[in-house]
């Protein structure tokens, strides 16, 4: 659906609207408690380019964040003028909240412990520059543990591949993520030596080291990351048509010889969150559409549950099956 889609809009400018306007008449209301660059600019022009409407709210200019209205309400009152709410938010507990009470679908569009519509748009990314199903690629991560590190785990559950993961081993997974990956009988591969964690890699993902809000001794923790910089030496270590893929926002993680290198291809990424969140505002996990679902039976939707934050059980906004 999604390499459809990007297909369709070669010829189309950045707001004109995809032929039958598929979502038109719909809103999606996105509420923002974090900074954004790229979930606001995608999902405002995937909305936009399905012939939808968007409003965007910030949670201190409601009586949510203020006036001490309940989420229960707050949600109610969404699912009155709504048709789907995507929050990005510093509490995986409002995630859980909101998907209780809404009665319209919800989408994560971050939270601390995953980044949802990130990862989905990550292996969009990978399958149409490698030409191959990312089953059949090693995957490898040099960085902190994160949320965007947690969708990719989970990815690699549902799409069964190999994952790398390279950091120090104060920063390495939590004992929860491995033991979600252990219950799926999968397997992640750690290594505090980044030379290792890249051997005979297809696709290195990076992300920033110090996260926004990230409250520890700066100093202290990227000089614990010196030796994980991704540069061509370390780049070396991996296959010879590697490609980096990295979130953004960037920052000492990486040489600007590598980021922006032949081999890098951050932009095409970060484009492709456009394409990606289109389709997943369309998509409904129960009609099992194939360029999406994969084959997916009820296990696989909750594990699209888990990689998205979409309220399974409930039809995302119009799915149009012709688009």
């Amino acid at each position: 659906r999604s390499k459809r889609r990007k297909k369709l809009r070669k010829k189309l400018s950045t707001l004109e609207v995809d032929k039958g306007a598929p979502l038109k008449g719909k809103l999606l209301i996105q509420m923002f408690e974090k900074s954004s660059l790229r979930t606001r600019l995608s999902f405002y022009l995937a909305i936009k380019q399905l012939g939808g409407g968007t409003l965007t709210l910030r949670s201190n200019e409601l009586h949510l964040g203020q006036g001490g209205e309940s989420i229960a309400d707050t949600a109610k009152i969404l699912s009155t003028y709504g048709d789907g709410f995507m929050l990005r938010t510093d509490s995986d507990k409002k995630v859980e909240n909101f998907r209780k009470y809404l009665s319209i679908p919800v989408i994560n569009g971050l939270s601390p412990s995953s980044h949802p519509t990130q990862v989905l748009s990550d292996v969009f990314t990978v399958e149409e520059i490698k030409k191959k199903p990312i089953s059949k690629l090693n995957i490898c991560w040099i960085g902190d543990s994160n949320n965007v590190l947690d969708s990719l785990i989970a990815a690699s559950v549902k799409f069964s591949f190999k994952l790398s993961i390279g950091c120090p081993k104060k920063f390495e997974p939590g004992t929860k993520v491995r033991n979600w990956v252990k219950k799926n009988k999968k397997k992640i591969f750690i290594y505090n030596d980044p030379k290792k964690a890249v051997s005979n890699a297809d696709v290195i993902f990076s992300d920033k080291v110090i996260s926004l809000n990230d409250k520890v001794n700066k100093k202290k923790k990227l000089a614990q990351f010196k030796k994980f910089k991704i540069d061509k030496k370390l780049m070396g270590h991996a296959k010879k048509n590697c490609i980096f893929l990295h979130c953004l926002p960037r920052g000492n993680e990486v040489t600007d010889d590598i980021f922006l290198g032949k081999k890098s291809h951050v932009w095409q990424q970060a484009l492709n969150r456009v394409h990606v969140e289109e389709a997943s505002i369309q998509f409904d996990p129960t009609t099992n559409v194939p360029e999406v679902s994969m084959g997916m039976n009820s296990e696989g939707a909750r594990v699209w549950s888990r990689i998205t934050g979409a309220n399974i059980g409930k039809p995302i906004i119009n799915h149009d099956k012709s688009s």
